[in-house]
């Protein structure tokens, strides 16, 4: 698996990171086996500059592929929708260390310094890069890079067909739009019933994506 991690790529009047992301990933699938989007939620901090929720992205590739080319591709696809304001970070993976695993679980959890990104990326050989202004977005693409890699933090905001699906469905089709499986909250697998799809954003549990549950009047409504 290769990961690519976003962060910092827009302002208050603009698209989203993740949006940015699932442009990226649809532009990246014509060449290679994309597995998805998954957006991660960093720490809530009045002393952390963000457009709204700090959150940052990863793309997922499942396939051997050159980093490098993934990464001049990437930052080519984001200089090109550059959002004057933003500031942009990128980061590219195919081996992460354990040490950028606990900087994304540090960055949700705490304040977290350009510099000690920067020190990181440099003592493990891994893509990092500011494309904006101050670099700031460095902190979440290479916190997103190490989140995605453990496989069970942030939830899809692009995998399979899931965002074409619309009102209530059955278990075959939201399997066939690219889930992995569906339970609850507590981990009970749904056997039975329909799904409403509205925002469906299924979690990124075991390194699949997993549609959680819970039950509402006649029938399975998505959980966060």
């Amino acid at each position: 698996m290769i990961f690519i991690g976003l962060d910092d790529t827009d302002t208050l009047e603009t698209r989203g990171t993740g949006h940015l992301a699932r442009m990226i990933a649809a532009e990246l699938a014509q060449d290679l086996n994309v597995a998805g989007v998954v957006r991660h939620q960093l720490l809530v901090d009045s002393r952390v500059p963000c457009t709204k929720n700090n959150s940052c992205a990863s793309i997922l590739i499942d396939q051997d592929a050159d980093p490098e080319w993934i990464f001049q591709r990437v930052k080519a696809l984001m200089l090109a929708d550059f959002i004057a304001g933003s500031d942009p970070g990128l980061c590219v993976a195919s081996t992460v260390a354990g040490e950028v695993v606990e900087f994304g679980l540090r960055a949700k959890q705490e304040l977290l310094s350009q510099a000690a990104a920067w020190e990181l990326a440099e003592q493990t050989g891994l893509h990092l890069e500011g494309l904006g202004r101050s670099d700031d977005g460095v902190i979440g693409a290479l916190a997103a890079v190490g989140l995605s890699s453990t496989g069970v933090d942030g939830r899809y905001v692009m995998v399979g067909n899931v965002r074409q699906l619309e009102g209530r469905q059955s278990l075959d089709r939201i399997y066939a739009a690219g889930i992995a499986a569906i339970a609850t909250e507590d981990g009970y697998a749904v056997r039975e019933g329909l799904v409403n799809t509205y925002k469906l954003r299924p979690a990124r549990r075991g390194g699949r994506p997993i549609a959680v549950v819970a039950w509402r009047e006649d029938c399975w409504e998505p959980v966060k």
